[in-house]
């Protein structure tokens, strides 16, 4: 059996033996001989490169994703998480033990749809850890994730990496096939929105198989007077607020959904508001959104009117179109997302009091802060109230752990613990 072809990259199953019959040749794949991160950090290296095409520039996330695969990128990561001596696939000291990194066997990725690169983030962590990957691709990813992976057959061609790869597509309505991915793997990633994570988490995994949920969250940005109101500062602050509104189509667990502007007194956000409509409003023609779903045009529709109904004192900013929309208020409560590029800037007497109110759901908290060690103290009580990122503006979505609190890497992995007899 061909897990990974010029001729067939991703593979349509339509039946739980197809399933079970690619695991079990990943697992002998994988046995058969290790990789060291070292061997798959040099495919990666020249995956990214040849993914630097004109013709794949429109693909979201593509520009992140060639950063993603560069050496410079990952080998800290690999190291940090697997030890000093891991490239090489060598043993690392701790006190009186020696520890290494050995590969699960069979890793299960479930990515979610609405971020086009997922199903390859998820799938290099694994691979960085010597494992095999069963990779689920939903249909609306199938083109795109082809496109992207005939590059790396290219990066490849002893099929040392690719061996280890099959990509299976399938309906999403399909619960036999779910439950033979589950079946068949030793751990799994599992990516998405609440009910998406549920269903996967509820199959029938092995006792001994080790999962990592990255479940649905959101994420939000904050200013300090200082920041906002710098006018020598003010358009590059505009400029990373956009573009990381911009990513994913605001569909990401990391990107801003509501800014916080602290107030200074004295001071309007009129000019900053100005430079940030400016700064979507040129986003926009350089990214512009090929197509919408109506769903989503009747979502932003809806917020837009709602928005300047509830409170005369509410302004909005935004083109005829569902292209962008900025939603101009007060107060600390997080507003509902909305998405599609819609981003609620509330004014608040203190970032303190913003903060406080976050319930656990924050996952990235990005930040623009002149006051140092304010910004200090904002980190802090972010951490307490549960947000795993606290990052500058224009960084929201930088994919490195921890992600969610966690390793993206040492999680599908054992790490082995030996002490020497003769000690």
């Amino acid at each position: 059996m061909t897990i990974l072809s010029m001729s067939g990259l991703i593979q349509p199953v339509d039946s739980p033996a197809e399933i079970a019959d690619a695991a079990a040749e990943l697992r002998r794949a994988a046995s058969e001989a290790e990789i060291t991160p070292n061997e798959v950090l040099e495919s990666f290296e020249s995956w990214a490169k040849k993914l630097d095409a004109r013709e794949l520039d429109e693909i979201p996330g593509i520009v992140f994703l060639r950063m993603w695969l560069r050496r410079g990128t990952l080998e800290p990561i690999v190291v940090r998480e697997l030890g000093a001596n891991s490239l090489d696939g060598g043993w690392t000291e701790y006190g009186r033990a020696m520890c290494r990194a050995f590969p699960l066997g069979v890793v299960g990725h479930w990515p979610a749809a609405n971020v086009e690169i997922q199903p390859l983030l998820s799938m290099t962590c694994s691979l960085l850890g010597g494992n095999a990957a069963l990779v689920r691709i939903p249909r609306s990813l199938v083109d795109l994730t082809s496109a992207l992976m005939e590059r790396l057959i290219e990066s490849d061609p002893k099929e040392r990496l690719t061996r280890r790869i099959f990509m299976a597509a399938f309906e999403h309505s399909r619960t036999d096939l779910h439950e033979a991915m589950a079946r068949a793997v030793d751990g799994a990633m599992i990516w998405g929105g609440s009910e998406a994570v549920l269903q996967v988490r509820s199959l029938p995994f092995p006792h001994w198989a080790r999962l990592a949920v990255f479940g649905p969250r959101m994420s939000v940005a904050a200013m300090d007077a200082g920041a906002w109101s710098n006018p020598e500062e003010q358009k590059t602050w505009c400029l990373r607020i956009a573009r990381d509104v911009w990513q994913f189509d605001q569909q990401a667990c990391s990107s801003p959904q509501v800014l916080y502007l602290e107030r200074n007194p004295g001071k309007s956000t009129e000019e900053f508001v100005s430079n940030l409509r400016i700064a979507f409003e040129n986003e926009d023609r350089a990214h512009p959104r090929r197509t919408i779903a109506a769903a989503l045009t009747s979502a932003i529709s809806r917020a837009r009117a709602s928005w300047l109904l509830d409170d005369p004192s509410h302004r909005a900013a935004f083109p005829m179109g569902p292209d962008w929309t900025l939603l101009l208020g007060s107060g600390s409560d997080l507003p509902q997302p909305v998405q599609g590029k819609t981003l609620t800037v509330l004014e608040v007497d203190d970032l303190m009091d913003a903060v406080s109110k976050f319930d656990g759901n924050i996952q990235t908290l990005g930040l623009g802060m002149a006051d140092r060690e304010k910004e200090k103290k904002v980190a802090l009580l972010a951490g307490q109230r549960g947000v795993d990122r606290v990052m500058k503006l224009g960084r929201m979505h930088t994919f490195l752990p921890p992600w969610d609190g966690m390793d993206l890497i040492r999680p599908m992995v054992r790490m082995v613990r030996h002490v020497s007899s003769a000690d």
